[in-house]
């Protein structure tokens, strides 16, 4: 399985093992004196060592092969392939992993539309893929990149690396070319399964051409190309019945244009509709194609197209009003009509649903209108009509306008040439906010408490307070604090902090009322500097409801209590929440969708921003700050005005203030007209009302028509002469062709024009769009568009021009649009050559289309089979070998400079081997003590054979002789003495006495060594 090898990344070091015969002979002489045994072991250590370091020098690598493969299989799952193809394929996998994955080989499976997804990981086992796939994909889109690259990205280490592509090869979103490359380089093999449909009817919507833009009352053509792709055959000769239906919108109100039965041919087609339009307005042309028989179409999806057509005319209003008080700008509205603009008046409770329906009008003016009206896909819009689009947009005041209307802290105030918010605490008396959360049983109750309190926040200024009571591990709590132990802090400081805690906030079911509604006014008491004091409460109404000295204690500390009543708790708890609110002078809310609730948040949240409005009954007056075009023939002295929302100039060079209110030395917050070009278009603030209000006095001003009117026009898109431009647009693999052809006022070519363009996609997020020239008059540009929607475009020819306005729709994805296997493109792939491997295959289905033969045609070849670079892995050790070498530098210097005795080596050699063989070896002090018993034995044995032969017994003088003896230290020799030479005659008394004489001299002689020491 795993084999072992070194390798090494500088191998030219090696080359110094050269020296090692040189240093021999010079360790065998110097060391001569070490004896032979030490020197081996020296020279034997020096060796080891100086080698290690060479080894290391060359930087030596352990290098672990493995015969182990690693298959992953990836599964095409976008809606061009049809259903029974995707199940074969899941069918495929499974049984190509039983049939050939062998023991320790891992096989995974990631399945892939515009994204992809690992479905099973890389595993050693016999996975089987369920038919309903689980991962979550968007199936109108294909992007096999992106699935080759989390493959590549899956793979383990220790197995060859090899893909299985079953697909159709149509790829609209990146680029599987390029990836498989970077694959190759890698030595990635790639097998590829082409996915091939059965030959059937399939009609498709291919285009809607209209021209671009188109004066009033010139006729032109809207041309419809259809496709029929079927085949003729001997039984069929193709033709698909249907009906083609062609429709014309403006202002989101479809009109038809006809409506008539076709029968399509096989191949392209081009149906051709007249039409000429009074009405100055966007136009939106939709053809839809209805086939007879469900059967002789595959797919619904590419049955419909979109394009759009401009008539132009003179320029066009779009007037934003409240729908709860219609007609409070019906003054403003009669005067600018009677300058000649051509106003259209929209409530509120009937806005625009798309960009498109902004496209008519050539500024917008948002009069007095409150933000949780607006959805926050609306605000966008706007945004981007005014910054991509160039269309103008004008807010007028009045207390549902600006930071009052709680427009704070959204896209349009980055839009606006003032922030509405006041950054100055000693203009603005403080607000002061709190929020109760109770668990609620609505749908996503956690969600919605977050969302809600998000725009509460959002809504506030930097300068209010805001706390949040809920139920949680310790009962009633704040979810922050503030240095003085309550959780009303101010917004400015902590807006970030705040909405990071809500992320983490989960409400728990409150008992009682009390406790929270206690802490929160203790809260509001320690805030003298709050003017405006109020609570939202929201909850089903369960908690044992509030007691009158707290609802006495709330109204004496002058704050109000909105609740908002959710959940199903019946009525009882609702009646109590409508009491607690009519006793603080709050609103009751009876909610049954969870989505109103961020309105109702939204509206109550600017109670607190109430003091932005400044009124005074006896009138300010107005002076001019810097002569505008909007003011200009506007003389001094202008009407007083009696109120206007405060706001703050943007610290920005382009902001212009044409007008403030002489109502304070701060003119920063006194702005009430203030006006900049925002991205391509313009936008205006006038922060007073025009006339219901606080302009009463300007109503009867000579100035008026003057005022508004110039205003509007200033705000207003080029309308002047747009010249002699066509446009037109192409969408094709995934990308929008612009062309622009420019003639002058005697047809000649414009050239070396710098035109700048916009495009707001479908996701209202701008587009780069370049313009370069390729001919006389002809300017070419493109853009991506892989996602379907609407596409505006906007192009500037230059100074004092209108723009060139077009929008261009992409009905569907390119998903359904290729209707064959890109068979080219998976040969290439299969055909990358992986380094250290063999080329991967083209996986052949056979010729009968069926699906059981498919199968058998695919199971034939077998994806586990060898021929890729087998996996290594090295790993560095040349550390390990300077730790060796040190370790031996060591014992070389040790064998050298000590001497020591290795006669201890062979009793312990001895000894490990016993241990090892598991034999029982005696203490040495037992070993010992044997011995020296063993010896006294035997001396006695002797004395009493030598008593016995002379029969003679010893005296005390000999037996204390014979007790020294026993006494004396191993030194002496222990055995008996030599007998003397006699001749053969046997004379044992001599002998004895001899004897005893010796060990009496040795006794003295111990004696005497002892005195002297």
């Amino acid at each position: 399985m795993w084999q072992y090898q070194l390798s090494f990344d500088h191998p030219w070091y090696l080359a110094l093992l050269i020296v090692l015969p040189l240093m021999w002979w010079f360790s065998f002489r110097s060391l001569a004196g070490l004896g032979s045994v030490r020197r081996a072991v020296a020279i034997t250590l020096r060796t080891l060592v100086f080698a290690l370091i060479i080894l290391a020098l060359a930087e030596v690598n352990l290098v672990r092969t493995s015969d182990r493969l690693t298959v992953i299989f990836l599964l095409d799952q976008s809606l061009s392939i049809p259903a029974d193809r995707r199940e074969a394929m899941i069918d495929y996998t499974n049984r190509a992993i039983e049939q050939y994955r062998e023991e320790n080989n891992k096989t995974g499976v990631i399945v892939f539309g515009r994204e992809a997804a690992i479905e099973i990981p890389p595993f050693d086992d016999d996975i089987q893929v369920p038919q309903a796939i689980e991962s979550t994909l968007d199936p109108e889109y294909t992007n096999l990149a992106s699935a080759l690259k989390l493959a590549q990205a899956s793979f383990p280490e220790d197995a060859a690396k090899r893909i299985v592509v079953i697909s159709d090869g149509n790829q609209n979103v990146g680029d599987a070319l390029e990836q498989a490359g970077i694959m190759a380089d890698s030595g990635i093999g790639i097998d590829v399964v082409p996915v091939f449909y059965q030959s059937r009817s399939e009609v498709s919507v291919e285009k809607v051409s209209t021209p671009a833009d188109v004066r009033t009352g010139q006729p032109f053509d809207v041309r419809v190309v259809l496709n029929n792709s079927a085949e003729p055959t001997a039984e069929d000769n193709g033709e698909v019945q249907g009906t083609l239906r062609i429709t014309r919108s403006v202002e989101g109100r479809p009109q038809t244009v006809t409506d008539q039965p076709i029968t399509l041919p096989p191949g392209k087609h081009v149906l051709t509709v007249r039409q000429e339009l009074d009405q100055p307005s966007f136009y939106t042309f939709e053809a839809r194609f209805l086939p007879e028989d469900r059967d002789d179409d595959r797919m619904s999806q590419n049955n419909r197209a979109t394009n759009f057509t401009y008539i132009r005319g003179s320029g066009q209003v779009l007037f934003i009003e409240d729908h709860l008080h219609r007609g409070e700008f019906d003054l403003l509205v009669d005067r600018l009509r009677l300058q000649e603009l051509e106003v259209t008046v929209r409530p509120t409770n009937q806005l625009f649903t798309n960009l498109a329906e902004l496209q008519p009008y050539d500024t917008v003016i948002l009069a007095n209108v409150p933000r949780e009206l607006f959805t926050d896909e609306q605000i966008d819009m706007l945004v981007r009509n005014t910054e991509q689009m160039g269309s103008g947009i004008i807010m007028l005041g009045g207390p549902n306008s600006y930071g009052a209307g709680g427009w704070t802290n959204t896209e349009l105030e980055k839009a606006m040439p003032l922030d509405f918010q006041i950054r100055n605490p000693k203009v603005v008396p403080k607000g002061a906010l709190a929020l109760l959360m109770h668990a609620s049983e609505i749908a996503k109750g956690n969600y919605w408490q977050n969302v809600i309190a998000r725009e509460a926040i959002k809504a506030l200024g930097p300068q209010d307070y805001c706390g949040l009571l809920h139920w949680g591990a310790l009962g009633e709590e704040w979810l922050w604090l503030g240095q003085s132990g309550h959780g009303m802090i101010p917004i400015g400081p902590n807006r970030d902090k705040m909405l990071a805690r809500l992320s983490r906030m989960t409400p728990g079911d409150m008992p009682d009322f009390n406790p929270s509604l206690i802490m929160a006014r203790k809260a509001f008491n320690q805030l003298p500097d709050a003017a405006i004091r109020h609570m939202i409460v929201i909850s089903d109404g369960d908690p044992t409801p509030p007691t009158a000295g707290v609802v006495t204690g709330l109204i004496n500390a002058k704050v109000t209590v909105t609740t908002v009543a959710v959940g199903s708790h019946g009525p009882a708890g609702h009646v109590e929440l409508q009491k607690l609110a009519t006793a603080t002078g709050g609103k009751y809310y009876k909610v049954n969708q969870a989505k109103a609730l961020p309105k109702i948040f939204q509206r109550e949240a600017r109670r607190v921003a109430r003091p932005l409005i400044f009124e005074n009954p006896d009138g300010f007056n107005v002076a001019i700050r810097y002569p505008h075009e909007m003011i200009s023939g506007i003389d001094e002295p202008i009407p007083p005005l009696t109120g206007f929302v405060m706001t703050t100039v943007k610290a920005n060079p382009l902001v212009e203030v044409e007008l403030v209110a002489e109502v304070s030395e701060d003119e920063a917050n006194n702005s009430i007209l203030a006006s900049w070009t925002y991205g391509a278009g313009r936008a205006v603030c006038f922060t007073s009302d025009a006339g219901a209000r606080w302009a009463n006095s300007w109503t009867n001003w000579d100035g008026y028509d003057k005022f508004f009117s110039q205003m509007v026009r200033w705000s207003m898109r080029p309308v002047g002469q747009q010249g002699n431009y066509s446009l037109s647009t192409d969408v094709e693999s995934g990308k929008v062709r612009v062309v622009v052809t420019a003639l002058d006022k005697e047809d000649e070519f414009l050239n070396f024009l710098d035109l700048s363009g916009a495009v707001v996609g479908p996701d209202m997020q701008p587009l780069p769009l370049r313009l370069d020239q390729t001919a006389p008059g002809r300017y070419i540009g493109e853009f991506d568009a892989t996602d379907a929607g609407n596409y505006f475009i906007t192009l500037s020819p230059g100074a004092g021009q209108a723009p060139i306005r077009a929008g261009v729709n992409v009905p569907y994805s390119a998903e359904f649009r290729d209707r064959t296997t890109d068979e080219p493109l998976l040969e290439m792939l299969a055909g990358m050559e992986p380094v250290g491997g063999e080329r991967g295959l083209v996986i052949e289905s056979g010729t009968s289309g069926q699906m059981d033969d498919a199968l058998a045609s695919w199971l034939a070849t077998d994806v586990f089979r060898p021929g890729l670079a087998k996996a290594e892995s090295s790993q560095g050790i040349w550390y390990l070998l300077v730790f060796v070498a040190s370790c031996l530098f060591f014992g070389d210097v040790l064998i050298r400079r000590v001497s020591m005795s290795l006669t201890w080596v062979p009793p312990l050699v001895a000894k490990a081997r016993d241990r090892l063989l598991g034999r029982e070896t005696a203490p040495a002090a037992t070993q010992y003590m044997d011995r020296l018993k063993s010896s006294k034995v035997q001396v006695s044995e002797r004395i009493e054979k030598q008593r016995a032969a002379v029969r003679f017994e010893p005296s005390e003088e000999a037996a204390s002789s014979t007790e020294v003896y026993e006494e004396l230290p191993e030194a002496v020799e222990k055995k008996p003495p030599p007998k003397p030479a006699t001749g053969g005659i046997e004379q044992p008394q001599a002998e004895e006495e001899g004897y005893t004489s010796r060990l009496l001299k040795a006794k003295k002689k111990v004696w005497e060594d002892r005195k002297q020491d």
